[in-house]
């Protein structure tokens, strides 16, 4: 499989639901609309998609769906991490042999391994693809971060393990990555309001929520960015920093489903539980912000 680059705009699929049910119908008619909008790639089940309450037949097959409806246009990024070693290889096995083009790989939520623990999780899960893995770094859900050292050390043992998704909000950390690895690291940010100032100090695109309402803005920002167009890149994500705030309201993907369904991209806001319906304050606020920017 050849390599495409795993940069720009990358969408954190959300899972539409339709009476508790994976609505392939709807996430269909998502990948197409974001691959028309110019979006660089595809994540299905990660955190937006809420993995944690799919099953793995659902898992499996919501990563197969999103690879047959992208006909390899864009590449699709499969969230295959687990806090169980044992789970996550299963996973990304499966999504392996339904044909991913890459690997989204969150630290082991919970259980909080050493960091010699963290790098042979990580280290047994390479062993099983050739693909892509896109290491995901998110102390405020997992309770640890995976650091520099085992980042570098990783790298330096498999070729397919040279990106990370930064999602601990500092800018500092991009600059260490970089400062440490240099062009051996790919950082994606992980926070929508942290694009722009994560791609200033290296960072090379975003895996986006915010991308599932605004494909298009979210892209454009990103390809100014990447462009040294920082000025431009600047006023866009000034524009676009009240919708970012608002759509982390309540938990993720709560606001963003809501968003969808009143912009006409899905039928349905339903999460599935613990998550629960956006309350009438936030969804007036998140409301305000769209109509703001002419949403």
């Amino acid at each position: 499989m050849k390599l495409r680059p795993l940069t720009g705009a990358i969408t954190a699929l959300v899972t539409p639901f339709k009476d508790q049910q994976v609505a392939f119908g709807d996430l269909k008619k998502l990948v197409e609309a974001q691959i028309k909008a110019g979006i660089n790639g595809l994540v299905p089940v990660g955190t937006t998609g809420e993995s944690p309450t799919l099953d793995h037949e659902e898992h499996l097959e919501v990563i197969k769906a999103v690879v047959n409806y992208a006909r390899g246009r864009v590449p699709v990024i499969a969230g295959t991490g687990s806090n169980s070693t044992r789970e996550a290889i299963e996973l990304t096995t499966l999504a392996h042999e339904v044909g991913a083009d890459a690997m989204l790989l969150v630290a082991p939520y919970y259980n909080k391994p050493s960091q010699e623990g963290l790098y042979r999780h990580f280290e047994a899960i390479a062993d099983v693809t050739d693909r892509p893995i896109i290491l995901y770094s998110i102390p405020g859900r997992c309770g640890i971060e995976i650091s520099v050292g085992v980042v570098e050390r990783l790298a330096r043992k498999f070729p397919h393990v040279r990106w990370i998704k930064e999602a601990g909000g500092s800018v500092e950390r991009v600059d260490l990555l970089k400062q440490a690895m240099g062009k051996d690291i790919t950082v994606l940010s992980g926070d929508d309001s942290l694009t722009l100032p994560f791609m200033a100090v290296g960072a090379e695109g975003v895996i986006s929520v915010a991308s599932n309402l605004l494909p298009k803005e979210i892209t454009q920002l990103t390809q100014l960015a990447l462009q040294d167009e920082f000025v431009r890149a600047g006023k866009l994500h000034r524009k676009l920093f009240p919708v970012f705030k608002a759509l982390f309201l309540e938990p993720n993907p709560v606001p963003v489903k809501f968003a969808m369904v009143r912009a006409g991209i899905i039928s349905s806001a339903e999460v599935r539980q613990p998550l629960s319906p956006i309350t009438a304050p936030n969804e007036e606020a998140l409301i305000a912000a769209l109509t703001a920017m002419g949403k």
